[in-house]
């Protein structure tokens, strides 16, 4: 995928001060940035969360997923590391874009579950692309990584995109009764590796 880099600024946050990077897909015009703290270009592994766009977590605190939780957590390690990236990834709703997800999470609110959802729209249970990752790590000097997810098919993908990746670091956060069965049905129908299954549900 050819990635076009834009611009670097400084970005303060409640977790520190990011620098962060712009990129643009060449075909498609699509944006995406990097979050980055301290020295990745020494060749050692950067600890690094591959984050998918998330509006209604990340930005509208929704608690019917986990993103905005882990994304939060994410900012957090690599600022207690001090050294680190997360990548922000304009794919919402695992790549099926915003209103397609409002039309699943109605769905989900008739009783389908999350992959049930996206199916009966005709989508696939996860449509992320994640081609963009290995040229914006090859453009801020990153040659291997420690990648934050619990999703298997994410660790295949960015191996598959050329990503060499050292670990895997487990982020399981944000477990709520109003995303329980969300997470369960991460865990049964995609493998996702979550050590905590709950069976209650969220109140009415």
């Amino acid at each position: 995928m050819n990635i076009n880099f834009v611009a670097s600024c400084k970005l303060p946050t409640p977790f520190g001060v990011f620098t962060m990077h712009g990129f643009e897909e060449a075909e498609t015009g699509k944006e995406h940035i990097a979050l980055t703290m301290g020295t990745l270009d020494d060749g050692e592994p950067v600890l690094l969360r591959a984050h998918s766009e998330c509006l209604t977590g990340d930005a509208l605190f929704s608690m019917r997923c986990d993103c905005g939780y882990q994304l939060e957590e994410a900012l957090r390690s690599v600022s207690e590391a001090g050294r680190g990236v997360v990548l922000y990834l304009r794919q919402e709703g695992r790549g099926i874009g915003l209103l397609n997800k409002v039309k699943a999470y109605n769905l989900q609110d008739q009783g389908a579950d999350t992959v049930e959802a996206n199916e009966q729209l005709g989508f696939g249970a996860d449509m992320r692309n994640y081609g963009m990752c290995q040229p914006m790590l090859e453009h801020l000097g990153i040659t291997s990584i420690r990648l934050m997810t619990n999703n298997p098919r994410k660790v295949k993908a960015l191996g598959d995109a050329g990503v060499t990746i050292k670990e895997r670091v487990a982020i399981e956060v944000g477990r709520n009764p109003h995303n329980n069965g969300y997470l369960n049905t991460k865990a049964s129908k995609l493998g996702h590796y979550l050590s905590t299954h709950q069976d209650d549900e969220p109140e009415a």
